[in-house]
């Protein structure tokens, strides 16, 4: 058996390689397949420590297209260390220094643990609207955004252009999310209907700087019909940013993103990316000249992809 004993081998390696560099995910499935364990069994053996986890949050895991964050999630951590035969602390440290790494890469930004609990209040928020999270009951056909970075270099507002097309009967409103930056304050925040809407019920969410808001039309769509709207949302409650970043569930029409900043605070630098998902690493990276007269940038993407697109600056 000397083919089985070199893949032994191999595995138990490169779990160890794992274990001391990670990254999380790839240690992770490195135990996984040096265990010789399908995720069904995994589950299960979770399960007897008294832990939830059904088998397509463990395959994310350790995929690296989602983090274990919630005290369930980090249970469940704790227990596969068990399981999987792993020093005490291995996975979890791997988490925590992701963590720091994440932080020091992107001072301001969101972090992966604020995106996944803003996602669950979002849920909530969505809720009390009567709104469902995956369908407002029309596609974008075109979504043009602008953002204004103020004199002491914070999201001063944005201003949003919609062009939607309904695929069911009887859509007469569309709920807009803006999420501020860290230390925000959503209440005192201000929403503005600009053209062909106007603002209904508004629910906000102080903690992860969510704010959600009704635009009414004054008509009902019909199937097929195409409604155009803009509205903005007056910010500036938070502290220097450092970019803008908009997520994107199924495949979309076109985006347009330009940030404009004033002439008394610019930036050395910008570049666009691309991430698949807020624990997965950044790809798609391409500097951005400032244009010389209005201070700004730009992307345009023709036809956008599920995931998160952005524009990110460096100050002095």
């Amino acid at each position: 058996m000397p083919h089985a004993t070199q893949h032994a081998d191999a595995a138990t390696a490169e779990l160890d390689s794992a274990l001391r560099g990670g990254p999380f995910h790839v240690a992770l499935r490195a135990a996984i397949a040096a265990r010789g364990l399908p995720l069904q069994r995994v589950q299960h053996h979770l399960s007897r420590h008294g832990v939830k986890v059904g088998v397509t949050s463990l395959s994310y895991w350790q995929q690296g297209a989602r983090r274990p964050q919630r005290p369930e999630s980090l249970r469940a951590v704790r227990a596969l260390e068990e399981i999987l035969q792993l020093p005490e602390e291995s996975l979890i440290r791997l988490l925590a220094e992701a963590d720091k790494d994440i932080a020091d890469r992107r001072p301001a930004a969101h972090s992966y643990r604020a995106l996944v609990e803003a996602s669950d209040v979002l849920e909530r928020l969505l809720a009390e609207l009567d709104h469902p999270p995956s369908d407002g009951g029309v596609h974008t056909l075109g979504h043009h955004e602008r953002i204004r970075i103020g004199p002491r270099r914070e999201l001063a507002g944005r201003e949003s252009h919609h062009i939607v097309r309904a695929h069911r009967d009887g859509v007469d409103r569309f709920v807009a999310v803006h999420h501020g930056d860290p230390g925000c304050a959503p209440a005192r925040m201000t929403v503005h209907a600009l053209e062909n809407c106007r603002t209904g019920r508004v629910r906000i969410h102080h903690d992860t700087g969510v704010l959600v808001t009704e635009l009414l039309f004054d008509t009902r769509m019909r199937a097929g019909d195409t409604h155009l709207f803009r509205y903005g949302v007056e910010d500036g409650t938070a502290g220097v940013s450092h970019e803008y970043v908009r997520g994107f569930g199924p495949a979309g029409g076109q985006y347009a993103l330009q940030v404009r900043f004033e002439a008394s605070a610019l930036p050395v630098r910008c570049h666009r990316f691309t991430q698949h998902s807020p624990a997965a690493p950044r790809g798609g990276r391409q500097e951005l000249a400032l244009s010389g007269r209005h201070h700004s940038v730009h992307l345009v993407e023709p036809r956008v992809r599920s995931g998160m697109l952005g524009i990110g600056w460096d100050w002095e």
